[in-house]
């Protein structure tokens, strides 16, 4: 398949009460130390406030590496025993809307087709990352993709906050991009032009979270700030020692 194998790093996700499906989201696979994780937003698999308490989830899988219309729906449990399978982050500020699951690769279907970021591809020198600097947000926006060859889309973003402080003192930082509903959990990438395209020549910036507005707009007058949080993709590093 000649995809970009940008696309191939990530998955739509549906979570499931039993047999109920409940909400979609995005997600993206993330090694560590030989060890494969999908990343989301915590709130994609709980968020008490909304009462949204899913037991498992569901991802999309390509099984042929010449054929990218064949794919598999893949079920991954979120507890055991009562237990949650799944870690979430949190720092000095207080909790982080990311979680990882681990997956074991052996269970997969052969062949499985996918790519994976690593902590290769967490930039080095955020102090470099200016104003403005163009970003994508890849991901499920409301669900929608091609449903043809079971592939995201990507939006066009740029970073809109001083990468290097964290934004009003919390773990994220913004971005000025149009998103929908099904993003949570999406990437934020920024292209790498040192690498090699068989390199996945990206930089892990962050994970899409969340819309933000202001609580002093006045709807029907004042557009929504069409502003997003997305929180730094460092935090995988702890998530996945």
């Amino acid at each position: 398949m000649a995809i970009d194998r940008v696309l191939l790093t990530t998955t739509p996700i549906q979570t499931f009460a039993g047999q109920q499906a409940l909400t979609n989201a995005s997600g993206f696979f993330f090694a560590n130390n030989q060890r494969l994780f999908l990343v989301t937003c915590r709130h994609v698999l709980i968020d008490a406030d909304s009462g949204h308490h899913p037991d498992r989830i569901e991802i999309e899988l390509h099984i042929d590496p010449s054929n990218a219309t064949q794919s598999v729906n893949y079920s991954i449990p979120l507890y055991h025993q009562g237990t949650a399978l799944w870690r979430q982050g949190e720092d000095s500020a207080g909790a982080i809307d990311v979680a990882v699951i681990e997956i074991d690769r052996s269970a997969f279907p052969k062949p499985a087709v996918y790519a994976a970021f690593g902590p290769d591809h967490l930039h080095p020198d955020l102090d470099r990352v200016t104003i403005g600097t163009p970003m994508l947000i890849i991901g499920f926006p409301l669900g929608f993709h091609d449903t043809l060859h079971h592939l995201p889309v990507a939006r066009q973003a740029i970073n809109a906050s001083s990468f290097s402080l964290r934004f009003q003192g919390s773990g994220y930082f913004l971005t000025d991009a149009r998103t929908h509903r099904g993003s949570s959990g999406a990437m934020v990438v920024m292209r790498n032009d040192a690498a090699a395209d068989d390199q996945l020549p990206w930089w892990l910036m962050g994970v899409h979270s969340a819309r933000l507005d202001v609580s002093n707009r006045e709807e029907g007058v004042d557009e929504a700030l069409g502003l997003n949080c997305a929180w730094f993709a460092d935090i995988l590093l702890t998530l996945t020692r």
